[in-house]
């Protein structure tokens, strides 16, 4: 099994940013540096590193800025292609619209461009990939969970084993990452340009038993704050 990505992958940076206000104002939030490297680079680094090729990036607020910042992109061996918003279309509608740009023969990885996980595994997709496909039940999203911040100490669903489930009572809960591996059919009932959340159709598949996925042990942080930016920088 190959440990080089494979699959068509996708960064989310088309939200507007408005925790992280004002330094959203003039430049959006997947442009702000971590340790002079913008947040998005550092997943376009990383997915060079470990033999992605083809990227989408869809852009919606200041999009003009994240098609300047790709021309200028030293990461060659990548080739990316920007899926424009006119106005967000939330998640899923960002996937669907992206999704018409990667040639799928049925999985696609997307991460959000807000995120800090510089030790991603990004090495492990296509071996889960592989798995997914030999699978008895199609499985239609394989979600990353990690840890839950403080941020988010009730966390967004339950992992038993490798399902993951809708939150329980006092079952443990998990924060989902913003990264994970999507199969086409997930989001093949909302239409081109549709605006469309990505929980309520996770939440369906889950009902159906159709969401696997496993807990990182990595750093991560969810860049949602001027403070949690500051505080991300004074540590590295």
């Amino acid at each position: 099994m190959s440990s080089r990505v494979q699959i068509p992958c996708m960064v989310l940076a088309a939200g507007r940013g408005e925790r992280m206000r004002p330094l959203t104002d003039h430049v959006p939030k997947p442009l702000l540096s971590v340790k002079d490297k913008t947040l998005l680079d550092w997943h376009l680094e990383n997915l060079a590193k470990n033999g992605a090729h083809q990227i989408v990036i869809n852009h919606a607020w200041l999009g003009e800025k994240i098609i300047q910042h790709i021309k200028a992109s030293p990461f060659p061996e990548l080739h990316i292609c920007l899926s424009e918003e006119k106005s967000a279309l939330e998640t899923a509608g960002g996937l669907r619209q992206g999704m018409s740009m990667m040639a799928i023969k049925d999985y696609f990885f997307a991460i959000n461009g807000d995120i800090f996980c510089p030790d991603f595994p990004f090495n492990k997709i296509q071996m889960i990939v592989d798995n997914l496909r030999q699978g008895k039940q199609q499985v239609l999203a394989y979600l990353f969970l990690v840890n839950n911040p403080d941020h988010n100490m009730d966390g967004d669903f339950c992992l038993n084993k490798d399902h993951i489930t809708e939150k329980k009572g006092t079952v443990q809960s998990y924060t989902f990452s913003g990264a994970g591996i999507y199969h086409q059919d997930l989001l093949k009932g909302i239409k081109m340009g549709e605006v469309a959340k990505l929980a309520p159709i996770l939440k369906l598949a889950m009902s159906k038993n159709q969401v696997t996925g496993e807990l990182l042990n990595v750093d991560w942080v969810d860049v949602g704050t001027p403070e949690r930016l500051i505080e991300l920088n004074r540590k590295i």
